[in-house]
């Protein structure tokens, strides 16, 4: 194999992964950054950070494999996933299931410094990641099971750094499930035509024309729980300016979405990136900012 051959193979193995398109991997670490400096009050060890950060990546990649691995005789007929390697034929099956297991084993060497109780976690996790794809031949909302999948790193923050989940991680696992509602459902709304023509189940196919009416309740309940927790552990200002953020974005997702349009309901759901970045901000203002500016 030449040079210019390998970098072919590369370059559809990096898009296989969507590693050109990094808003996936960005609403898997938000809440996992969440959960890190909650369950460390705003102190996370710097090793862990890394392991969680590089983890996430591995594990979004290996999930997008999986993906594409399971929706290869779909995707072809979708306009906007038509030219994703499996479905252009460009990587074979082999080839993506042979790179899966190189990004799981990768994922297994990251977390061996861990506590033991983060694997048994990190082994739901991976089932939750291989399975979610099957889930959109049956379940009405495949979108809740992939609030846990992308979730599943806030128990896991919470295990490694504290030695247990606790009621709030797991709170947070369920504001994290109406979040991916959410954004999720505006990600299907961009495919729905597509959809319904070859028989995948979306929420947005569920909710018919209820779901932009869905969409931004599943914002107000997650911000809602949310709200909860904060005042659960009496926090000020800087967090709350951080929920108050998202909120606004959120509103201003309903701008993009109401029309139902494409390119409205796909800028919603990459703007989604800030909504979680607002959150983690208010999180560090809070934890970090407010002590110092207090002492």
């Amino acid at each position: 194999m030449t040079f210019d051959q390998l970098k072919h193979r590369l370059d559809l193995y990096e898009k296989l992964m969507r590693l050109d398109k990094p808003i996936g991997t960005l609403l898997l670490l938000w809440p996992t950054l969440w959960a890190l400096w909650l369950a460390t009050h705003g102190q996370p060890h710097p090793l862990l950070i890394w392991i969680f950060v590089l983890g996430t990546v591995l594990m979004r990649s290996a999930g997008c494999v999986i993906n594409d691995w399971a929706d290869r005789d779909f995707d072809p007929h979708v306009e906007r996933t038509k030219d994703r390697p499996l479905a252009a034929r460009q990587v074979s099956p082999r080839e993506a299931l042979i790179l899966v297991v190189v990004l799981l084993l990768c994922s297994f060497l990251l977390i061996i410094p861990i506590l033991k109780d983060v694997w048994w976690l990190a082994i739901i996790a991976v089932f939750l990641a291989a399975s979610y794809p099957f889930t959109k031949r049956f379940f009405a909302l495949p979108q809740a099971y992939l609030g846990i999948a992308f979730g599943f790193g806030i128990p896991m923050a919470f295990a490694a750094a504290s030695g247990e989940v606790g009621h709030l991680g797991w709170t947070l696992l369920v504001a994290n499930i109406f979040w991916a509602l959410a954004y999720d459902t505006e990600y299907a709304m961009v495919d729905r035509d597509d959809d319904l023509k070859i028989g995948i189940r979306t929420a947005a196919i569920t909710f018919g024309r209820y779901d932009v009416l869905v969409v931004m309740l599943c914002y107000a309940a997650m911000l809602g729980i949310l709200a909860v927790v904060g005042w659960q552990l009496r926090f000020g200002a800087f967090y709350f300016a951080g929920l108050a953020a998202a909120a606004a974005l959120a509103a201003y997702h309903w701008t993009l979405i109401r029309d139902r349009s494409r390119e409205g309901c796909f800028a919603a759901f990459r703007h989604n990136n800030w909504f979680g970045f607002a959150i983690f901000a208010g999180l560090v203002g809070e934890l970090n900012l407010r002590p110092l500016l207090a002492s």
